[in-house]
Order: C-alpha cells, then sequence, then structure tokens
C-alpha cells in the first residue's frame, strides 16, 4: 500500500514543504560542512511538534531516510541525505523561555547558542553551551554538551531536566526523571537516535559577566604550556575554564601585524566565579611563557561564547578527529608539539577541553556520556575554504589522530566524530552501549533515527531495521 504524498504533508503541515520543483529549494537543501551536497525528496521546515510528528509519519511510512537538523553543524552531514525526509527545526523552532524564579529555560529544538544565551543572559543566568555561537543546542546537548563552563557546572546533559520527544511511532512524549526515565538517561549522551527532540529545559546558574580571552605563546614553547595546563588544570578552582589550542593568528588588533597569518600555541580562558578574583586565577597562565599576544577582559558570557564564530562560517570544508584521555602523557605532548604546529588554515584548529571537576561528579552509568574518567577531550577540528585542499588537510587530521591514539582512550566524542568513525562507536559508549541498544530497541526498533553515530536496535526488535 503505497504512502502518503507530499501533497498531503503539505496539507498537514503549517510549515514549509520544500521539493526540488520549490524556489529556495538549493539554499534549504544546504548545510554547514561544503563537503556535504545531498538532494532529499523533502524538507519540512517544521513550525511546531505537529509538524514533527507529521514529517516522521511521512518518513516511515514511505521507508524514506530520515535526517533531523538543528544547528546544521553536524560535520558528518546528519542534517541531511539523498533522497529522503529532512526535518529542519532552525527555521521557526527556535523560542526560548527563561523562568527566572526557578532558575530554570525550556528552548525549542532548532536553537542555537547564540538564541539561547541571548534570551538567559538578560535575567543573568546561563547553562552549559558549546564555543561557538551558532552550534545548535539540540546536537551539542544529545552528545553531551562539552564548553567553557563545564568544569563547574558539569556538562550540558548533566543540565537536562526533561525534554520532548517525537518518536519513531509519531508519538510526543515527555523525558524527564520521572516519566520516560529510560529515554532520558539515553538522550543525555546518546545523540539523535531516539527521536526528535522538539524543546528541551534546562536548569540555570547564576553567570552574567566571565572574565575570559585569550593568549598567544610562541611555538617553542609549546611544551611548557601544555605540561603547565595538564598539571594546573586538575588542581585550579572549577571555576576556571582553560583549554590549550593550536590556531594560526588572525588579523586583529591586539595581535602584532607582523604576526599575522602564523601559527601558535594559544590557551583560551574563562573565569567564572567573582570577578574580582579573577585576575589572580588567571596569573599563573601569564607566568608560564613570554606572550605574543592577549586579549583577556571581563565580558558577557554570550560574548565569549561568539568569538570565535567569524573563524567558522558555514561553507567551510570540515573534517575533524577526536580523542578522550585521563591523563595528557609526555607522548601525547610530543604528538602535539609535532603535529599541531601544522595547522594548515586560520579556520583550523585544534582544542584540548577539559572535562574533570563537576564533570566527574556524575557516575559514568548515571546518564550515556560514559567518559567520565576522563580528564581530557581533544578535538582535531580541520575546517578549510578550498575544495581543492581537502586531501591534504584531511590527511593532517588523519595523521595528527593516528599519533595521539597511543596515548587516547578508544572510542571518541561523538559530537566531534567524523562519518568514517561508526567503527569506533562501541567504544565511545563503553559498558553503557548495550543499555542504549535497549532502549533503541523499545522506541525505535526499526531504526528509522539512523542519520547520526548509529546504535542499532538489536534482536527481534531489529528485525527489518536494516539500512
Amino acid at each position: 500500500m503505497p504512502g502518503p504524498t507530499i501533497e498531503l504533508l503539505r496539507e498537514q503541515a503549517r510549515g514549509r514543504v520544500i521539493t526540488a520543483d520549490d524556489a529556495g529549494y538549493d539554499e534549504a537543501r544546504r548545510v554547514h560542512n561544503a563537503m556535504i551536497d545531498r538532494r532529499p525528496r523533502v524538507i519540512v521546515e517544521c513550525a511546531d511538534a505537529g509538524d514533527v510528528m507529521a514529517a516522521v509519519d511521512f518518513a516511515r511510512e514511505n521507508d524514506l531516510d530520515l535526517s533531523v537538523r538543528g544547528g546544521s553543524h553536524s560535520v558528518p552531514g546528519f542534517g541531511t541525505n539523498d533522497g529522503g525526509v529532512v526535518i529542519d527545526l532552525s527555521a521557526t523552532m527556535r523560542s526560548v523561555r527563561v523562568e527566572p524564579h526557578t532558575r530554570t529555560v525550556r528552548a525549542e529544538g532548532g536553537c542555537t547558542w547564540g538564541d539561547f544565551n541571548h534570551a538567559t543572559h538578560a535575567f543573568g543566568l546561563a547553562t552549559t553551551g558549546g564555543i561557538i555561537s551558532t552550534t545548535g543546542i539540540a546536537g551539542l546537548t544529545l552528545g553531551g554538551g562539552i564548553g567553557h563552563l563545564s568544569r563547574s557546572r558539569g556538562l550540558s546533559a548533566d543540565n537536562l531536566i526533561s525534554a520532548d520527544v517525537v518518536t519513531a511511532d509519531g508519538r510526543f512524549l515527555t523525558a524527564s526523571e520521572k516519566e520516560h526515565e529510560d529515554l532520558f538517561w539515553a538522550l543525555r549522551g546518546g545523540g539523535g537516535n531516539f527521536g526528535v527532540v522538539t524543546s528541551f529545559e534546562y536548569r540555570l546558574h547564576p553567570i552574567s559577566d566571565v572574565y575570559a580571552g585569550l593568549f598567544f605563546f610562541p611555538l617553542d614553547r609549546t611544551r611548557d604550556v601544555l605540561e603547565f595546563y595538564r598539571g594546573h588544570i586538575t588542581e585550579a578552582r572549577e571555576e576556571l575554564g582553560m583549554f590549550p589550542a593550536f590556531q594560526i593568528a588572525p588579523p586583529l588588533p591586539f595581535i602584532p601585524e607582523s604576526e599575522h597569518g602564523k601559527p601558535f600555541c594559544a590557551v583560551v580562558a574563562c573565569w567564572a566565579g567573582p570577578l574580582e578574583q579573577a585576575e589572580s586565577a588567571l596569573a599563573p597562565i601569564r607566568e608560564v611563557a613570554p606572550r605574543v599576544a592577549e586579549l583577556v577582559t571581563p565580558m558577557p558570557y554570550p560574548a565569549l561564547n561568539s568569538l570565535f564564530d567569524d573563524l567558522v562560517p558555514r561553507g567551510l570544508q570540515h573534517y575533524w578527529k577526536t580523542a578522550f584521555a585521563s591523563e595528557l602523557t609526555d607522548g601525547a605532548i610530543a604528538a602535539h608539539v609535532e603535529h599541531g604546529p601544522q595547522v594548515p588554515a586560520v579556520n583550523s584548529t585544534v582544542h584540548i577541553y577539559p572535562i574533570n571537576g563537576a564533570c566527574h561528579r556524575t557516575a559514568p552509568d548515571a546518564t550515556a556520556f560514559v567518559h567520565r574518567d576522563a580528564t581530557f577531550a581533544t578535538v582535531i577540528a580541520g575546517m578549510w575554504p578550498d575544495p581543492a585542499e581537502n586531501d591534504d588537510n584531511v590527511r593532517w587530521v588523519k595523521d595528527y589522530h593516528r599519533a595521539l591514539e597511543p596515548h587516547s582512550a578508544r572510542g571518541g566524542y561523538v559530537n566531534f566524530m567524523a562519518g568514517d568513525d561508526a567503527p569506533r562507536l562501541r567504544d565511545a559508549y563503553k559498558e553503557n552501549y548495550e543499555r542504549l541498544v535497549s532502549v533503541k530497541n523499545v522506541y525505535d526498533p526499526g531504526n528509522l533515527f539512523h542519520m547520526n553515530q548509529n546504535i542499532a536496535p538489536a534482536g527481534p526488535a531489529a528485525a527489518g531495521a536494516a539500512r
């Protein structure tokens, strides 16, 4: 029996239903990573949860691939496909409602962290978001959510109170510690495997202005910077978020013009404690080595979250790799010293995030995000404008990651994994993997939600689910 038609879908949906015959199709199908060029059969710019339910039903009943797009930052391009359905939450599902008295917020699944921070900052509140404000809250939170505030406030997923979800059978559910607890557990780190989250409820914290910025150090002092970091970040107060990075100096006023276009070892720092204690908290960073440039000042937290946006515009080529580690060993530092200075473009970078402090106070089995014993999460983010340089830049990412592998935990952070990282997925979830499969069997036995770092159903529930 044939499934519902696109004409019927147009009648059911309040948002735009776009096909290749419609004006705006080429713009609607674009995603952040210019390496990804797909032509879906239909894109549904959902206006509300009802549209999401209609689109899910349409994909399931027509046996079509289904992609879900929030911020569209998925490096592997999971937010689109060829010949299937794209649920796009970003066009209109971006409302944010803050409850200042309870320090909570409800944000729709199409929001970016820029949307979120703008709304919460008005009340002097924040929660852990990402590093780029154009990143969607949905993808970041569902994969775990590492950011400037992780050491003191935990991951984004650790601050999730509840989620409204449309499941593979078209039902609308609310998952929390009190209802559909198994689904709520899986959503906190298990990615987009279990449904479309139409809204997220978060816990907020009294954070308004932070003391933050960047330090640029000469490359020949890289080892000193990394050795300082590995020791200091295990002892520093949790209000200090900081991470080392490799970065080509952009043409910014605080960087001497003679240094523009050269690679440096940088440190990004964020003090989210009392501002009167900020200078003493950041003083040890200044003592590590001579600084080529520095820009550190009090700023609104949303300003910090958008500080690097101009380096990551839509339309770059992207290829990333990731690694967790409990220690930053001498061997890992040697790998960074060798490969980090070869960062190939001003857009490309390497960040070594700390995920200790508050992140360690959640048990490995309390959420799907299992790496509670890791102290460091590294991302090698290859990003560059010219597709003619794809082979060379992808090789830099792969060679760098290969050099780190002997000094890293198996698996990796799902939000930073590339499209060819599927074989690492079981290791990425370690002892939580089989439990995630069980939740998948309950909420998506047919694997409708497989355009992701996919946790496939197993056993009798998986009959007919292979895709």
